[in-house]
């Protein structure tokens, strides 16, 4: 599995204009692409007022990822609006192989000891 990671940031006022956007482009066209397996956004708020985003998406792999962002999938895929919304946007998206994932916890809550 791939794991697909971006960032950039907005200002504090526009984050939910923002997250709304991205769920209509970004995260659309991600589930709508065969070999997506899911996408995670993050948002923290930072010290200068602005809010970052993360946007880590999971692929079946590198010839998946090929599929969403083309033959440069370590370039950015940018949409129409993102430019009115985001003040940072890096250009750059990096990809990991995903060697081990236990998330039973953060998704169900803690089992019950043994």
């Amino acid at each position: 599995m791939i794991l697909r990671r971006w960032r950039g940031a907005v200002r504090a006022e526009d984050a939910e204009a923002y997250l709304a956007h991205q769920s209509r482009t970004g995260i659309r066209e991600y589930r709508s692409t065969p070999g997506n397996l899911g996408a995670v956004v993050l948002r923290r708020a930072l010290d200068d007022g602005l809010v970052e985003v993360v946007t880590l998406s999971f692929w079946e792999s590198m010839d998946a990822v090929r599929r969403f962002a083309g033959a440069e999938p370590h370039v950015a895929v940018f949409y129409p609006g993102d430019d009115d919304l985001l003040v940072e946007k890096d250009p750059h998206v990096d990809h990991h192989e995903v060697v081990d994932v236990d998330l039973a916890d953060a998704l169900t809550g803690p089992r019950p000891a043994p």
